[in-house]
């Protein structure tokens, strides 16, 4: 059993290692260099002057996020301007006002102007946009036009003439407000929108563009702006239609249906994929288009009706790419809360499932909570812990450092980083790491449950080889010199023992012989010595008797 698990972990590793090249990217609420997004409220355009030569426009306001937006009249036409809102919050207008241009607010309008001046007028309004266009026809004869504008910062007439040439009268359509020449809009960029981008080899480029099945289906519009031959890849709720008005050197993959609007002509999807994740569509992508890369990926996650995209490709890349998450995190998340690891402080380097991490390093963790809602939760740890994989669990708090992270790069997630210090006097060494996390919204927080992910980690002192004993050179002199020492003291002991123990002090050619042999005395008897010495030798024994009586020959009598 353990040697087919090694086989199948093997078999994956190299699964994974020949798919190394495929590349993914998590999505982020940030604009698209190459695509644009804006949506399509119904509206409309027409030829109708009231008399006076005066333009009749129609405001519909949808919510604002800050709360406030510039209306900008200095340079309008004279006109009569309506204006309401499709939400019952409060907005401030900071108004720019002109001589020629009234405004008219509902009386109850939560609408307020910064400036008001006597061009501003309160009166009943109905809050249907039809009736409303009722109303207008009824008093001042006709509208000009009327445009519904989301995420507004500023709203700039410029002057430019207002009517077309047709038609006279306002038939409510989807339309795309940023076209109409007599108005400029300065409008935040969509929470809705969330992209990122990879940086592709070659000159491949591929743009994928997901909806969410959480919104309704669209009816989209698609302007592709460039000479370039490009590959798009659609996604969306089951019902959406693809409009394409010229698509030029497009190469589709689409999950619905396609209309080629100027050949009058509908494709059938080719595509099925019933999982609207950002991973699991980037994966289709690459592989219906049989690539290892992508140039971009863009989420629509708002509400709108119809969704106008005008894709965009200019002459250089972004400054940087996304962080490329490998492929073994390509399948869709089966739990909304997870929990990555890393290895650095730049969350650029994902660490593997099984890969061992040494105790004395710093383990940094992203906690997330996947949502395909535009819908931002703000994701507060409580508290973590490890479990130790054995017959008798080992649990330890696990103390945490929150890392600094901006708004938008952790949307719906935290980042914290832990010390496996105290780990590394623990037998275990595999171990599960478990946090429990608050969601909240709006300062109002609720149990969101707990997320776990394995451990592995490796005692920093376990030596991987067999023990040796490096010495330096202090060592070394120090080993030298003792030697020399102890071979000094032997060789003195040895010749303090030479001495105590009867060797000749003199050597005559006996001793000098027998040293030869190798015998340390002569084995030829010597005739025994005479008690009284000559007269020639008492002479010097009187000098010398300390010395003769310590010969062998004395000691030996």
């Amino acid at each position: 059993m353990e040697r087919n698990t090694v086989l199948l972990s093997l078999l994956l590793w190299v699964a994974v290692s020949c798919s190394g090249a495929a590349r993914s990217c998590v999505p982020l609420p940030k604009a698209n260099p190459w695509v644009q997004v804006e949506e399509m409220p119904k509206g409309c355009w027409t030829s109708f002057l009231a008399p006076g030569n005066e333009e009749v426009h129609i405001l519909n306001i949808q919510p604002c996020p800050s709360g406030m937006f510039i209306l900008d009249m200095t340079m309008a036409r004279p006109m009569k301007v309506i204006l309401t809102l499709s939400s019952p919050d409060a907005t401030s207008v900071y108004l720019k006002p002109n001589k020629d241009v009234n405004i008219y607010v509902g009386n109850n309008s939560t609408v307020s102007f910064i400036i008001h001046q006597n061009q501003t007028h309160r009166m009943d309004l109905p809050s249907d946009l039809a009736q409303l266009v009722h109303w207008a026809t009824q008093t001042f004869g006709g509208v000009t036009s009327l445009t519904t504008i989301g995420n507004t910062e500023k709203i700039n007439y410029t002057g430019r003439e207002g009517t077309r040439l047709e038609p006279r009268d306002c038939v409510l359509e989807h339309e795309v407000p940023s076209l109409k020449p007599f108005m400029e809009l300065t409008l935040k960029q969509p929470s809705a929108l969330v992209s990122c981008f990879v940086d592709a080899p070659g000159d491949a480029e591929i743009h994928i563009i997901n909806i969410p099945d959480s919104a309704s289906p669209r009816n989209v519009l698609v302007n592709v702006d460039t000479e370039k031959t490009i590959s798009l890849f659609l996604r969306g709720p089951q019902g959406t239609l693809w409009s394409f008005r010229k698509p030029r050197n497009t190469k589709f993959g689409s999950t619905n249906k396609i209309w080629l609007v100027s050949l009058n002509h509908t494709l059938e999807p080719t595509v099925t994929l019933t999982n609207d994740s950002a991973l699991a569509v980037q994966q289709k992508a690459l592989d219906y288009f049989k690539a290892t890369s992508f140039t971009s990926y863009s989420e629509i996650q708002g509400e709108g009706s119809m969704i106008a995209f005008l894709l965009t490709l200019k002459d250089h890349s972004p400054a940087s790419p996304d962080p490329v998450v490998p492929a073994f995190t390509t399948s869709a998340p089966k739990d909304p809360l997870l929990m990555q690891l890393y290895t650095t402080p730049d969350y650029r380097l994902p660490l593997e499932p099984n890969t061992k991490v040494q105790s004395d390093k710093r383990i940094y963790a992203e906690i997330s909570f996947y949502t395909t809602g535009p819908i931002e939760l703000v994701v507060s740890v409580v508290g973590c812990s490890v479990r130790s994989k054995s017959l008798f669990p080992v649990v330890k708090e696990m103390p945490f450092i929150l890392e600094k992270c901006s708004v938008q790069l952790c949307r719906n997630s935290t980042r914290l980083s832990f010390s496996l210090d105290h780990l590394q006097e623990l037998a275990p060494t595999t171990w599960d790491l478990e946090c429990s996390v608050d969601l909240c919204f709006n300062k109002k927080c609720g149990n969101g449950g707990r997320v776990k992910r394995n451990l592995e980690v490796a005692p920093h002192n376990t030596p991987t080889t067999k023990p040796f004993f490096d010495f330096g050179l202090p060592a070394v002199l120090g080993i030298a010199f003792g030697g020399f020492l102890i071979g000094a003291l032997l060789i003195g002991a040895l010749w303090f023992i030479k001495i105590k123990t009867g060797y000749p002090t003199r050597l005559d050619v006996s001793s000098t012989a027998a040293s030869l042999t190798g015998c340390p005395c002569s084995l030829t008897k010597r005739p025994p010595v005479s008690a009284n010495p000559s007269p020639s030798e008492n002479s010097s024994a009187n000098a010398s008797i300390g010395s003769t009586q310590s010969t062998p020959t004395s000691s030996m009598a």
